[in-house]
């Protein structure tokens, strides 16, 4: 199970996302219809098939709306379901629900969403070593509940900032003057306690890196499968490496028999589809 994160970090989010859907005069639709004192109950409905994220954080913006509302979440995070399953159920102060639901819809159908394409993902995968990591191509502001939800969906999660480890890209050795020189640079200055990661385009530059020394992990840019196969036979398991680039669906598997111990995946968080999820009273 993963754990969920505090509400100390999701209330800002939660918070900014109300703000910003009440406006300055708030629900006007729900005060001008609804009676005061109207109670029901709701359901966050599935209308598609997929994994669970983001659920936590819908309740978290109902309780946040009215914290009188008692919520039930039927299906947590990281559980899978089909279309019609009702993933939580909420009741209480009708306004309340219905001034709440936007928001926690758009988190949780954001959220499973991503979890759900990461499942499919990681199930393509099954039978090897690779694992599926996200990447830092997150919406502004959600990178946190972004790479949670990838963890949901079983995969792993890569940088969550430019301060968790040395990620060494094509433009670092460029402006720096070259693999050698970049590499002594993290020699002399990376604390030991550093990971460090560098991109490479080809073998040749592969080649490099091993003979240089100073990387633990090598990202291995756009490469087709069988230079893929080439990489993992070259580095004999000295390094880590991790495949990037152009990593569609259709391809994971043939990737993952390869030998690659990880998959990056920026779709995952970049270009994503809102799962249809639906809130029926």
């Amino acid at each position: 199970m993963i754990p969920p994160l505090p509400d100390l970090i999701l209330e800002p989010l939660v918070r900014t996302a109300l703000i910003e859907d009440l406006g300055s005069h708030g629900d006007i639709t729900t005060r001008t219809v609804i009676p005061t004192g109207t109670v029901m109950t709701a359901a966050i409905r599935a209308r598609e098939a997929g994994t669970a994220s983001g659920m936590a954080l819908a309740a978290l913006v109902f309780r946040m709306v009215d914290p009188n509302l008692r919520l039930q979440i039927l299906i947590p995070d990281g559980e899978s379901f089909a279309a019609g399953d009702v993933l939580a159920r909420i009741t209480g102060d009708a306004a309340a629900i219905l001034s709440a639901e936007r928001v926690a819809l758009n988190f949780a159908g954001r959220l499973c969403g991503i979890a759900t394409m990461t499942a499919s993902f990681v199930a393509e995968t099954r039978g090897t070593q690779a694992r599926i990591t996200c990447t830092r191509k997150t919406t502004p502001g959600l990178r946190l509940v972004e790479k949670q939800a990838v963890l949901h969906g079983g995969g792993f999660n890569h940088r969550v900032s430019l301060s968790d480890a040395i990620l060494i890209k094509d433009n670092h050795i460029a402006a720096t003057g070259g693999i050698g020189p970049v590499l002594q640079a993290v020699r002399a200055r990376a604390s030991h306690m550093m990971r460090v990661e560098i991109e490479v385009d080809d073998l040749h530059q592969l080649r490099q890196v091993l003979d240089e020394g100073g990387a633990d992990v090598v990202l291995l840019d756009n490469m087709d499968n069988p230079t893929l196969q080439q990489a993992v036979a070259m580095t004999e398991g000295r390094v880590v490496l991790e495949a990037s680039g152009n990593m569609r669906l259709d391809r994971i598997a043939e990737v993952a028999a390869t030998g690659v111990d990880y998959i990056s995946v920026g779709a995952l968080t970049h270009s994503v589809k809102v799962l249809d999820l639906g809130l029926d009273v």
